[in-house]
């Protein structure tokens, strides 16, 4: 499976199409006319005249929009490839695309792309023809002849690989254009990883919409990526549903977000969002305190939903007086035991409080209009609703089923001890009850210091009053440090939707990280969801991943260690550096300089209370940094890294300053080694550990 290049190809052309003896030469003439025919189907979309088709100006504005969203859609990105491979069957695939003879071709690329007579130059890689782009072996050819890779520097195509699946005297070989690819250097955002998909991954990324999937993946295993192109697959073959259910992506932080936000864009997918659990539910407080870990704890388990459910429904009271409704010279009375009966009733559907609240007065209406039809009368609809509507109507509904305010019934429970003794009884013990409450009661909603686990309480409050609108199809990434509540938090976004669930156990890093996917997703509300396990790592090289996997035994254990499949004699390099915190700065500046050497992005990790001090000694030695989420490029390429900030971002290489300090700097040896776990493979080329305190027994032990 040689790769050939443009100086010393002349192997002639398989095709006899272009009447050239270079294949490179007429791949590259193919590349040019898509882009041409790419650049003509732009134009035509910019070319349109709506003038006569809309009907006002609200229709035109929203016609308007939608083009202007294809134009973007069909950008020609200069330095992305348009293909990067090629199928050869070798018969007709049936259906539209594949009219004709025998030895149907298509090149497969990041979006359709079709000539003037509409005969496509290039199929999405999402098409089911595309699939065995990805799927197809010399085990399994599924009709293809040849499957050829191309390789590219900027946006020049400069080389090709081909494979002939169905040719036995063909040796089998790993492909060096696809371990290229995996490995190009890291300057600016996260990519897509659309050329290089591996058969495990795409079965996930193709599986179908009405199913969850939680993908359990070690670092490097592709998981967050299999997970963006996931909603891309999703969004082509469900588009029309999902354009009216809605999609959201759901990240750990504002730079993990930051850092992957062009991949969907770069796939021509522009309209999904992207937030993180405590965007979703910071709707109505301002957050700006923060709960000691054994309260945050407390705030986050499910029995709180519990809690605040019982304190909702505590506002309902029982009717102490008839209802009596005057209308016109007559007097229509409801006693107080119907109108419990009625209330009785709606507390058994368990309905919604804000929802049982406006059918109470209907309620009531429709037994006073019972009234009057046995006393002669012929009441309509409208008469019903002007009686539900009668102030002696909404009086007894505000004294029985008064309506409340979710952020004022979680202030009470964390101000109030009896009211929280009342609600939390034989579901919290005391001491968490006294965890909960607050040492100086706020005096209102808009004065309290609220943290950002009281607005997950809130937010469950406010569901329990009125529902929270669910969309099509949500992914949830590092989902393993949610607590059980945020969990709840994100399941009412699919409540009706499916969701994609991505993340590590090895990885959680927080006092309340989930300790198995099952309890995960039983709290999510996905508990029939299906989970899948990536352990082969393409990012992390094989050395460094082995050392960061001597921690599994205390941090995860059962859990299995990710299988790298990258070989890089050299990547891992382990330093003892004596003297006090002068020397290991100094030490760690030099390596950072050592790094700038090579190509790529190089990311300087230490714990965070180290950070200010690292700052420092990169200024005085004249190197300016970025921080976390700042897009690195060609002329700055050192980003210097929180500990706490590391997970889900990558780097071609690391320096990781003093292991002891970043598990010192979590509030267990468990979690410590957790976040340690995660600095250890952020690495995509080189791992340079620097130390002066001793490493954690657990590294050495191994």
């Amino acid at each position: 499976m040689p790769a050939h290049v443009a100086e010393s190809d002349s192997t002639p052309d398989p095709t006899g199409t272009t009447g050239t003896t270079d294949p490179l030469a007429h791949e590259r003439a193919h590349l040019a006319a898509s882009r041409a025919a790419l650049r003509g189907m732009r134009e035509d979309v910019q070319a349109l005249d709506i003038r006569d088709v809309t009907a006002n100006w609200v229709n035109a504005a929203v016609l308007q929009s939608q083009i202007d969203d294809r134009i973007k859609a069909l950008a020609d990105l200069s330095h992305t490839p348009l293909f990067f491979g090629r199928l050869d069957y070798l018969h007709a695939v049936g259906g539209e695309l594949a009219e004709g003879a025998d030895g149907e071709r298509f090149y497969i690329g990041r979006r359709h792309v079709h000539d003037a007579a509409g005969d496509p130059m290039v199929i999405d890689w999402r098409a089911p023809v595309s699939q065995p782009y990805y799927q197809a072996s010399r085990t399994s050819p599924q009709d293809v002849g040849l499957r050829r890779r191309f390789g590219y520097t900027g946006g020049e195509l400069t080389a090709y690989e081909d494979e002939h699946l169905t040719d036995p005297a063909e040796a089998e070989h790993t492909s060096r254009l696809l371990q290229a690819e995996i490995e190009r250097p890291r300057v600016g955002p996260m990519r897509d990883i659309v050329a290089t998909i591996q058969p495990e991954q795409d079965e996930i990324v193709r599986s179908g919409l009405g199913g969850t999937v939680c993908v359990q993946g070690g670092p490097g295993t592709g998981k967050t990526a299999v997970g963006l192109h996931r909603v891309a697959y999703l969004l082509y073959a469900h588009r029309e549903r999902l354009a009216r259910t809605g999609t959201l992506v759901i990240g750990p932080n504002r730079s993990f977000l930051h850092y992957i936000e062009q991949v969907l864009p770069a796939l021509g997918e522009l309209e999904v969002k992207q937030a993180t659990v405590d965007d979703l539910v910071r709707t109505g407080v301002e957050v700006r305190g923060e709960d000691e870990a054994a309260t945050a704890v407390v705030k986050g388990d499910a029995r709180m939903a519990e809690v605040l459910r019982r304190a909702i429904r505590s506002h309902v009271t029982a009717p102490v007086e008839p209802v009596v409704v005057v209308r016109g010279s007559r007097r229509w009375r409801v006693p107080a035991y119907e109108i419990q009966e009625m209330v009785d009733e709606l507390l058994a559907r368990d309905m919604r409080y804000g929802a049982a609240h406006e059918a109470l007065p209907q309620r009531i209406a429709h037994a006073v209009l019972v009234r009057m039809e046995e006393a002669g009368e012929a009441p309509d609809d409208r008469v019903q609703n002007a009686v539900a509507r009668n102030p002696a109507v909404k009086a007894a509904v505000k004294a029985v089923w008064p309506a409340v305010d979710p952020a004022k019934v979680v202030l009470r429970l964390l101000s109030d001890a009896e009211f929280l003794a009342a609600h939390a009884g034989g579901l919290l013990s005391e001491e968490e009850q006294k965890r909960l409450l607050w040492a100086k009661p706020a005096r209102s909603v808009k004065t309290a210091k609220w943290s950002a686990a009281d607005a997950v309480l809130i937010d469950e409050a406010g569901d329990l009053v009125a529902r929270t609108h669910s969309l099509g199809h949500v992914v949830l990434d590092e989902a393993q440090d949610l607590s059980p509540m945020q969990y709840r938090a994100v399941g009412r976004r699919c409540s009706t939707g499916s969701a994609t669930v991505l993340g590590d156990l090895a990885q959680g890093t927080t006092p309340w990280s989930t300790e198995s996917w099952g309890e995960a997703l039983f709290h999510l509300g996905k508990a029939d969801a299906v989970v899948e396990e990536l352990t082969a790592g393409f990012r992390v090289p094989r050395e460094v991943i082995a050392y960061a996997s001597r921690l599994l035994p205390a941090i995860s254990p059962g859990l299995a260690a990710v299988e790298s499949v990258r070989e890089s004699p050299g990547s891992l390099a382990v330093r003892e550096v004596p003297g006090g915190v002068a020397d290991l700065d100094a030490a760690v500046v030099a390596a950072c300089e050592e790094s700038l050497r090579h190509e790529g992005s190089i990311g300087l990790i230490a714990a965070d209370a180290r950070i200010p001090g690292l700052g420092a000694a990169l200024e005085a030695a004249g190197h300016a940094y970025l921080a976390p989420g700042e897009e690195t490029t060609a002329a700055s390429r050192l980003t210097l890294v929180p500990a706490s900030l590391a997970k889900g971002l990558e780097y071609d290489y690391v320096v990781l300053d003093e292991p002891a300090a970043v598990v010192d700097g979590e509030p267990d040896e468990r979690t410590g080694l957790r976040r340690l776990y995660v600095a250890l493979t952020r690495a995509v080329s080189g791992l340079t550990v620097l130390h002066a305190a001793p490493l954690p027994e657990v590294l050495v032990r191994a």
